[in-house]
């Protein structure tokens, strides 16, 4: 079995009452993923930079905004059986703590949504299965297994302690 590929995503949050209320989605513009919602992040860059340097990176190209701080809520494995090359273990973090308001660049468009109205419809098809959970506030390690229309045809979702 190939070692996967380590990707990031971050999702910004705001809390009232210390539960989350609202959380930042981008719209992919180009590229893998385009024209769903989603957190901002990418490839890692093996040997340059760690999995949190990747993460603060994304977040400054992507949405212009400099995080401060990271919270680890989820692990996840992506494979795609037609094309290997999306292969990926996806570490997932929030964080509450950025400078700037998220902004427009040329790859993603940053919008803020109640947590009542995530548009689970327009993201990928395995967000509904774990991010309700970490929103939440449990930690997350799942499996994903996506056919050629992007769609899960296989999971496997679990709470952990830790990550």
């Amino acid at each position: 079995m190939q070692k996967l590929r380590d990707s990031t995503l971050l999702f910004l949050i705001k809390k009232t009452n210390s539960e989350i209320s609202d959380i930042c989605l981008a719209m992919k513009k180009r590229g893998f993923g385009m024209n769903r919602w989603n957190g901002v992040g990418g490839k890692v860059n093996q040997g340059i930079e760690s999995i949190t340097e990747a993460t603060i990176r994304e977040a400054k190209e992507e949405i212009l905004v400099d995080v401060k701080n990271l919270d680890k809520v989820a692990e996840l494995e992506f494979y795609f059986p037609h094309n290997a090359n999306f292969n990926q273990l996806v570490h997932v973090y929030f964080t509450e703590k950025w400078i700037g308001e998220p902004q427009e660049s040329e790859e993603m468009k940053p919008a803020w949504f109640k947590i009542d109205n995530i548009p689970f419809e327009s993201m990928w098809a395995d967000d509904i299965f774990w991010l309700p959970k970490v929103i939440k506030g449990s930690s997350v390690k799942a499996s994903f297994k996506f056919g050629v229309d992007d769609n899960v045809i296989g999971q496997e979702v679990n709470i952990v302690d830790k990550l």
